[in-house]
């Protein structure tokens, strides 16, 4: 399902479709992912969607590349495979996550595979509130609450 909300600004739902709905009880599974798209901007938001949600959305996309991800899951262990991350191959990554959170996220795992392709990450634990304005010509800015980076 694509959404045209004027010229240049497009919302794209890339998960789930009446294809690759995930029949099990997995509610993270079942989470809405969608791609945001505004001139040659683009931002792909995966909820808490893990491993199973994302083979599933690599077989049935072939454009995730994204300039940022919203990282899923909260940087878990259990999402950003190795080939959804290439895939995506973001320049930003964001992960909203809390600060000191029982479950240990984001995972090192992650946060190492995001490096590697060398994305800068923004995680909500350290920076606070985190706000990314894009002009007509695709010129991103990004400003956090806390200083980060």
């Amino acid at each position: 399902m694509k959404l045209k909300i004027e010229k240049g600004l497009e919302l794209e739902v890339v998960f789930p479709n009446d294809r690759n709905m995930i029949n099990e009880n997995k509610l993270n599974n079942n989470s809405l992912a969608f791609k945001l798209k505004y001139n040659n901007f683009s931002m792909l938001f995966t909820g808490d969607i893990e491993k199973l949600a994302e083979n599933e959305i690599l077989k049935s996309n072939n454009n995730l590349e994204s300039t940022v991800l919203k990282v899923g899951h909260h940087g878990s262990k259990t999402s950003s495979t190795e080939n959804f991350i290439d895939d995506v191959n973001p320049k930003i990554a964001v992960i909203g996550v809390g600060k000191n959170n029982n479950f240990g996220h984001p995972s090192e795992e992650v946060l190492n595979r995001l490096k590697s392709i060398g994305t800068k990450i923004y995680r909500t634990d350290l920076c606070g509130e985190i706000i990314i304005k894009v002009d007509k010509k695709s010129k991103m800015r990004i400003t956090t609450k806390i200083r980060c980076n």
